[in-house]
C-alpha cells in the first residue's frame, strides 16, 4: 500500500546536516561515553535488545532519586501488554521535580519558570520559589482533606498558578487529570466523571486576542453532573472578571493558601502509583484515559528531552500546549527533571500583533521551541517581516507534533526561523507513550518534513498489513518492545486498551499511523489510520461529537468525520439524519452547530453539517466513517463489499 500524493515524501533531499561540535558535546554522546556504546546505531540496537539495561541506564543518566531503589526495573511476567517498572520502588516524582534541586543553592536559584501574559506582564520563578508556592497549595489541599490517591482537576489556562497546583496536587499523593481550557461543559463533566474527581482547580477567565473567555461558568455547568468534587479553587486571573460562585464549594485560590506554610512534606508514594490521569479521544466510545505513574510519563519525557531534543540544565523550551494536552504535562516533567527552564504563555501567539511569537524567543532566551504546522501555516501569510528585526540566534532547534508537516510550511520554519543552521525535531508519539516513538535529533541528516528515527528505547518498525517490515512505501507504525512511558493501560477499562493497541499482531503495539522509511533511513508520518479527527492537533473522537447531535430531537443518527483545512490540518464535518420534524433544515443546522460548539468548545466548531437519509454500514450496523469521508472527499471509497446498503455512498454525494 501506498498512500504517498505525488511521490512525497520519497523525493525529498537532504536539507540539513548536523555539526559535528554539537554532537560531540551533547547529552546523548556523554551518554554512549559513559556506557562505553560507540555510536548511535550501536545505542539503538543495545536499547531495544536489553529493555531493562537501558532505562535502569537512564535512570543513572538523568539521576532519578528513590526513597527505596527499585529491586528489579522491568516484569514482563504478563507479557509486554502490562510490564511493571521499577518493582519495589519508592518515589514521589516530586522527590526529582523539585526537591532535589534544592540541596544546592546554585540549582535552587535556577530559573524554572518564566511566564508571560498576553499583555507582556513577565513573572520568573526559580525552583526554590515554585517549591515554596507548591507547598502553600499542597498544605491547602492536605487541610481540606485531601491526599494520596485523589483525582483532582485542572481547568486552566497556561499560568504559574496552574503550575503550583499541578505539582502540588502530585506532592500530597493525588492523581492530576488536566483538561484543555477550551473545552465545553460536555467534555468536561465526561471526564471529570470518569475519574471520579473529587475537586477542581479553575480560573475565572483567561485572556485571548484582548477579550475574556470564561472559564468557571463552563466548569459549573460540567459541575451540576459531578456529584463527588466536593470542592473547587479559582484564580482570579483576570480583574474584573465577575466568577459565579457557589457557597460552600468554591473558594478563590488566594484565599485557598493565605495561611499555608511555604515548606511542605512530600508524600510517600510507590513509583508505580498513579500519577495522572490524561484522557485521549478514540474513534468509537467515550474518551480513554491513559493512565501513568511516577516512573512512567516524567522519565520519558525527560529522556526524550534530553538525548534526542539535547536539552541541557540551564536552557530554556518553550513548547506552544494547553495543560490538557499531553504536550503540556510533558513540558513540566521534562524541564524539571532535567533542571532547564519552560515558558509558560497565554492569549494568542500572534497578538497583539503577529510578532510576539518571535520576540518571546529573544526575550526569554528560548533555546527550544516546540509548535505545531498548523501554526507554522496559520502565520505564513504574513510574511516574514515579523522576523526581520529580531533575535533568534538563542534558538538551538525547532521541535513540531500535532500534525504533519507539507514541505513548503517546513521549509518556511527552517529558512525563516532556523536560517537553515539547526534542526526541526519532528516529534511524533501520543499520550499514551508519553512522549516520543520517532523523533528528529542532532545526530542525522535532514529531509523536508522528516524524522531521524526511533528516539532510543523505543523499538520501532513499519509493516504490512501482515505484520512484516517494509522500506520505501507506506505501513503501519508499529512498536515490537515494552518502554517506561507506557500507559499502564485505560482506566478502568482494560479491554479496550488491549482491543485499541495489542489486538492487530500478536505482542506487538499498533500505532494507528501511518508512516514510511525511504532509502535513506529517513522517516515520515502521513496520518493517522483510524477515525480519530486531529483539529490543529488536538484528537478529537467522533463519537463525542455524535453524542451531542444525537441529542438533538431531531436526529436520529450522525456521523462525524475530519475534513481537511489548509492552516488546521482538520476541522469537524457532520453528517446526520433527521427524524420527521416540523422544524427547516437550516433551523436544524443552526441548533446543532450551535450545541456542538457550545459543549466542545469553539476550536472545534463544525465546518459543516450536511443531512442524508442514510449512512453506509456494515451488517453488523458499523457505521464506516472512513467510506462517508471518501466519498465526501471525492476519493476511492476502497472494498465496500461489506457494506449493507450501496445506495448510501449516493446519498453522502447528494447531501445538502
Amino acid at each position: 500500500m501506498n498512500h504517498s500524493p505525488s511521490g512525497f515524501p520519497f523525493d525529498q533531499k537532504i536539507a540539513w546536516t548536523p555539526d559535528p561540535d554539537i554532537i560531540a558535546a551533547s547529552n546523548l554522546t556523554a551518554f554512549m561515553q559513559r556506557f562505553d556504546i560507540n555510536d548511535l546505531d550501536e545505542l539503538q540496537a543495545r536499547s531495544t535488545s536489553d529493555v531493562g539495561w537501558f532505562w535502569d541506564a537512564v535512570m543513572q543518566h538523568l539521576d532519578i532519586r528513590f526513597r527505596r531503589p527499585y529491586s528489579q526495573i522491568i516484569d514482563v511476567n504478563d507479557g509486554p501488554e502490562f510490564p511493571a517498572w521499577c518493582v519495589g520502588g519508592r518515589m514521589n516524582i516530586v522527590d526529582n521535580l523539585l526537591d532535589k534541586w534544592l540541596a544546592d543553592p546554585v540549582t535552587a536559584g535556577r530559573t524554572a519558570l518564566r511566564y508571560e501574559s498576553e499583555d507582556g506582564d513577565i513573572r520568573t520563578y526559580s525552583y526554590e520559589e515554585v517549591s515554596r508556592h507548591v507547598a502553600r497549595v499542597a498544605e491547602a489541599l492536605r487541610a481540606d482533606g485531601f491526599g494520596k490517591g485523589d483525582a483532582i482537576g485542572l481547568f486552566m489556562a497556561m499560568t504559574p498558578e496552574l503550575l503550583f497546583a499541578f505539582l502540588a496536587i502530585i506532592k500530597i499523593g493525588g492523581v492530576i487529570l488536566p483538561l484543555f481550557s477550551g473545552y465545553g461543559p460536555s467534555a468536561v463533566v465526561t471526564r471529570l466523571q470518569d475519574a471520579g474527581a473529587v475537586a477542581l482547580f479553575t480560573s475565572n477567565a483567561f485572556p485571548r486576542r484582548g477579550k475574556p473567555v470564561a472559564l468557571k461558568p463552563v466548569a459549573d455547568e460540567a459541575l451540576a453532573d459531578c456529584s463527588l468534587v466536593r470542592r473547587v479553587i479559582v484564580h482570579q486571573q483576570m480583574e474584573n472578571v465577575e466568577a459565579p460562585m457557589t457557597r460552600d464549594r468554591d473558594v478563590y485560590l488566594s484565599d485557598f493558601v493565605r495561611e499555608q506554610p511555604i515548606h511542605s512534606v512530600t508524600e510517600d508514594t510507590s513509583a508505580e502509583d498513579t500519577m495522572m490521569i490524561i484522557y485521549t479521544s478514540g474513534t468509537t466510545g467515550k474518551p480513554k484515559g491513559a493512565v501513568h505513574t511516577h516512573c512512567g510519563f516524567p522519565i520519558k519525557g525527560a529522556q526524550d528531552m534530553f538525548h534526542a531534543m539535547d536539552l541541557k540544565p540551564g536552557e530554556t523550551m518553550y513548547w506552544m500546549s494547553d495543560m490538557g494536552w499531553m504536550m503540556g504535562p510533558w513540558l513540566v516533567f521534562g524541564t524539571m527533571a532535567i533542571g532547564a527552564t519552560m515558558v509558560f504563555a497565554d492569549g494568542a501567539p500572534d497578538y497583539p500583533d503577529a510578532g510576539r511569537l518571535w520576540r518571546m524567543i529573544s526575550d526569554h532566551k528560548v533555546t527550544h521551541l516546540g509548535l505545531s504546522p498548523v501554526l507554522i501555516r496559520a502565520l505564513m501569510p504574513r510574511g516574514t517581516s515579523p522576523l526581520a528585526d529580531v533575535d533568534l540566534s538563542c534558538l538551538r532547534a525547532v521541535g513540531s507534533t500535532g500534525s504533519p508537516w507539507d514541505p513548503v510550511s517546513w521549509n518556511w520554519a527552517f529558512d525563516n526561523i532556523l536560517k537553515r543552521k539547526g534542526p526541526i525535531l519532528n516529534y511524533s508519539g501520543g499520550t499514551e507513550i508519553s512522549g516520543g516513538i520517532i523523533s528528529g535529533n542532532f545526530f542525522r541528516p535532514l529531509k523536508p518534513c522528516s524524522f531521524s528515527g526511533p528516539v532510543p528505547g523505543m523499538d520501532a518498525d513499519v509493516v504490512d498489513e501482515n505484520g512484516v517490515s517494509v522500506r520505501g512505501t507506506v505501513g503501519e507504525l508499529v512498536i515490537r518492545k515494552p518502554w517506561i512511558g507506557m500507559t499502564r493501560g485505560f482506566w478502568n477499562d482494560r479491554q479496550r486498551y488491549l482491543d485499541s493497541y495489542w489486538s492487530r499482531f500478536p505482542r506487538i503495539w499498533v500505532h494507528g499511523d501511518f508512516a514510511a522509511i525511504d532509502r535513506d533511513d529517513c522517516w515520515f508520518i502521513l496520518g493517522r489510520s483510524d477515525d480519530t479527527i486531529k483539529v490543529a492537533g488536538k484528537r478529537l473522537g467522533p463519537a463525542e461529537v455524535e453524542a451531542i447531535v444525537n441529542a438533538d430531537p431531531s436526529v436520529k443518527e450522525s456521523a462525524a468525520i475530519g475534513v481537511p483545512h489548509d492552516i488546521k490540518g482538520q476541522e469537524v464535518g457532520i453528517f446526520a439524519v433527521l427524524i420527521d420534524s416540523e422544524s427547516t433544515i437550516d433551523d436544524i443546522r443552526a441548533r446543532l452547530v450551535a450545541a456542538v460548539t457550545a459543549e466542545l468548545g469553539k476550536p472545534l466548531k463544525p465546518a459543516f453539517i450536511r443531512f442524508v437519509t442514510g449512512f453506509p454500514k456494515t451488517r453488523n450496523a458499523k457505521v464506516m466513517r472512513r467510506v462517508i469521508q471518501a466519498v465526501h472527499l471525492g476519493k476511492d471509497p476502497g472494498d465496500v463489499s461489506s457494506l449493507e446498503d450501496p445506495s448510501t455512498l449516493d446519498a453522502i454525494r447528494s447531501a445538502q
